[in-house]
């Protein structure tokens, strides 16, 4: 076991795990955070994303000691307008994935504006297309899509 402490949506958390726990465990099972949800568990669908020190990572497939002396942020702790956003363009069907969609669209928006390239990107603005291939690590099994991909455009501006 190794004690590790983490401030977790802005409140410092110790916590007692085994090296092979993952964050997304850590998070869910330890500290009662269930924002973030168990998928996939191997990083193919997204469901587990949250921003760790403001840059979105699969939790599922982070250990949980790796993150040790971090700041992670869960869906609980986002103060963001992409949260009404999604309301307003019918982002979510289900939800089971929203919490995931909106902090890899907050990990995203963060990466355009820090000019990290795209497979797809046009110019300085985002588009449609360029956001489409920001989020394909995300995955919604009820194909709200479009309704995420004009919330993420209606955000970015």
């Amino acid at each position: 076991m190794a004690e590790i402490r983490m401030k977790v949506n802005g409140s410092v958390a110790s916590l007692e795990v085994e090296p092979w726990v993952s964050l997304l465990d850590a998070l869910r099972e330890r500290l009662g955070v269930t924002g973030p949800k168990k998928g996939c568990d191997q990083g193919a669908c997204g469901a587990c994303t949250v921003l760790a020190d403001g840059v979105r990572i699969n939790s599922c497939l982070a250990l949980a000691i790796q993150y040790d002396g971090r700041e992670i942020t869960t869906i609980e702790g986002v103060a963001h307008p992409l949260k009404e956003a999604f309301i307003r363009h019918d982002g979510f069907q289900c939800g089971y994935c929203t919490s995931g969609q909106i902090c890899s669209a907050i990990g995203m928006l963060a990466e355009h504006a820090a000019g990290m390239p795209s497979a797809v990107a046009d110019s300085g603005a985002l588009s449609e297309a360029e956001v489409r291939e920001r989020m394909s690590g995300n995955l919604c099994r009820c194909g709200a899509y479009n309704g995420i991909v004009d919330a993420i455009m209606e955000v970015s501006g």
